[in-house]
């Protein structure tokens, strides 16, 4: 071990003052009635995972009842443990500094380093987050079936601190790769945002034609301006853009319905990870089944596949979790006529009434059926008009798959070096510039 590291547990940390513990406020605490539409995120169990808070699965409470639970509330650099379930096995959430004033929520611990000087928190949560302490965590958990975290197992969670100036250098290094993670994330939002609106604007509402039409400024470049008609004509849907024409979902593109992999098992060491649902909702294939790797090409799963659900949880994607084979339930989606941009803003567009229809079957796991894709209407230009929305639709569409592939890169680097360098055995300025190349 490196010179002037020291080992210690973390009920020594809190034993000297450097953190303390605390549990979330108990279930009695908080009733159906507290929670509202908008007001004071509750950090439940489910939400806290890799360092992360997922936002999308955050409940609300009235301002009023934050305040009746103050001593919960959460400050940036407050690190979390599920105490029960699935994510009760070492994953944490890290608070930032947006999500100071939310609150600790049932069934999870607070872990909250002091500000005296000898702890850096980004340290210690990355400490925490290293796989090798998750399974840790995984081996001392109470319960097969339900693990079970509480402050003694904690307490007693062994780790090795180096100076404080080095705890910041290495917590640097890796917030770097953190960091352009969250930015891609980020600006994957931006770009879904930016794409589903232009698709919108252009498809659905029609916003061109009508300017042209109103002798107005589309607002566009002149070549894909001048693409555009300015008149409407009848159709099946009302009036749409004089030229275009109304087909269905399914003419666009290729529904191709994925194998019961149970019974292509791998053979010869040569295994293809299984993308379900599950997966697909997780964007990853860490902890899938396997599949035999020789299966015809089409039920192979490659980045940038649009990838769409039709069962249980319907959701469209464009897959960036690296190569699989394709389950049932899930339609892999593709077109030797369209570009897939087109077939995944369509999808998308109808996706909330596919969600509809499945929510209205008396099974016990909805879905939507082959003619519910030819019942979805869609509108399409003319080649030359189309092309030219590709000009800016298509680099979006691929940014927001490719940029979920980096991110899965730098996870992989940064989980390459993080044990290395909490152990001391890779030193910071070798780290950094290793980081810094990859970045």
């Amino acid at each position: 071990m490196v010179g002037e590291w020291r080992g210690c547990t973390i009920g020594e940390l809190c034993d000297a003052g450097l953190a303390e513990l605390q549990t979330g406020p108990f279930g009695t605490q908080l009733h159906a009635h507290d929670y509202v539409e908008n007001g004071v995120p509750v950090v439940p169990t489910e939400a806290i995972r890799n360092r992360q808070i997922d936002h999308s699965v955050l409940p609300k409470i009235s301002p009023d009842k934050a305040d009746e639970l103050v001593r919960h509330r959460l400050e940036s650099g407050d690190i979390l443990f599920a105490r029960r379930g699935v994510q009760a096995t070492g994953h944490i959430g890290c608070v930032r500094e947006a999500e100071g004033g939310f609150i600790c929520g049932t069934d999870a611990i607070r872990l909250r380093v002091r500000d005296d000087g000898s702890l850096s928190p980004d340290f210690l949560s990355h400490v925490l987050a290293n796989p090798t302490s998750v399974e840790w965590f995984k081996f001392h958990a109470i319960g097969a079936t339900m693990p079970n975290l509480n402050e003694g197992i904690i307490r007693s969670f062994p780790l090795q601190i180096p100076p404080l100036s080095e705890q910041r250098a290495i917590a640097h290094i890796l917030g770097t790769l953190d960091d352009k993670i969250e930015l891609n994330r980020r600006m994957n939002e931006t770009l879904e945002a930016m794409a589903r609106a232009l698709f919108t604007s252009w498809f659905v509402d029609f916003d061109p034609v009508r300017a042209k039409a109103e002798g107005r400024d589309s607002g566009l470049p002149g070549s894909i301006a001048d693409l555009f008609p300015d008149s409407f004509e009848d159709s099946e849907l009302g009036g749409i853009p004089t030229g275009w024409e109304v087909r269905g979902l399914d003419e666009i593109a290729r529904f191709l319905n994925g194998l019961a992999l149970q019974k292509y098992p791998p053979k010869d060491s040569r295994s293809l990870p299984v993308i379900k649902i599950a997966q697909l909702r997780a964007g990853t294939t860490e902890g899938a089944d396997a599949a035999s790797a020789d299966l015809e090409l089409d039920y192979i799963v490659e980045n940038g596949d649009v990838l769409f659900s039709w069962s249980g949880s319907l959701e469209c994607v464009l897959w960036a979790g690296g190569r699989g084979a394709l389950n049932q339930h899930l339609f892999k989606v593709t077109s030797a006529e369209y570009p897939s941009w087109l077939c995944y803003l369509w999808i998308r567009q109808h996706l909330d009434d596919f969600r509809h229809i499945a929510a209205g079957k008396a099974t016990t796991m909805g879905h939507i059926q082959r003619h519910h894709l030819s019942d979805a209407r869609v509108v399409l230009p003319p080649s030359p008009l189309l092309q030219g929305m590709g000009t800016v639709l298509g680099p979006i569409i691929e940014e927001l798959w490719r940029r979920p592939v980096q991110s899965r890169t730098l996870a992989a680097l940064r989980d390459a070096v993080l044990p290395k360098l909490i152990s001391g055995e890779l030193r910071v300025n070798d780290a950094e510039r290793f980081v810094e190349a990859a970045v």
